[in-house]
């Protein structure tokens, strides 16, 4: 189990790859009652949004970070803050990376900040964020 005395400014959490693809976008959509067509429709969203392809949801992407810090914690602590923003468009066919890094550790707080990110192929954060989890006190 994941313990605060064994965490360190500079740990990395174990990435995870995605690359969704049309159906997977299209369920998600229905399931948040999102409507945009660039999700969905790539005549409109090639003919008038002008994007080369269909456009990968942004709160998808923020629910993978989520993700990511949720499986690192596991049962060891809690996700107490968390934000993030799309900074750039990433489309169907595309593999994205959620990252994550350990950027302050509070032992008297029980708190560990993370830099997080969603990188696109060439290595571009399209999505960055940041959290912080709050761990009980180590018991030896």
């Amino acid at each position: 189990m994941l313990k605060l005395s064994a965490i360190q400014v500079g740990d990395r959490l174990p990435e995870r790859s995605h690359r969704p693809d049309t159906v997977q976008l299209f369920m998600y959509n229905a399931a948040i009652w999102n409507p945009h067509r660039i999700h969905y429709d790539l005549p409109y969203t090639t003919e008038v949004e002008g994007h080369p392809g269909i456009v990968i949801d942004g709160p998808l992407q923020g629910d993978w970070l989520t993700q990511l810090v949720l499986e690192w914690l596991g049962d060891a602590g809690e996700l107490v803050r968390f934000r993030y923003s799309n900074r750039r468009a990433s489309y169907v066919g595309e593999t994205l990376r959620a990252t994550g890094q350990v950027t302050a550790v509070d032992h008297a707080a029980g708190t560990v900040a993370l830099e997080l990110g969603i990188l696109n192929e060439g290595n571009e954060c399209v999505t960055p964020g940041e959290a912080l989890a709050r761990f009980p006190a180590d018991r030896s």
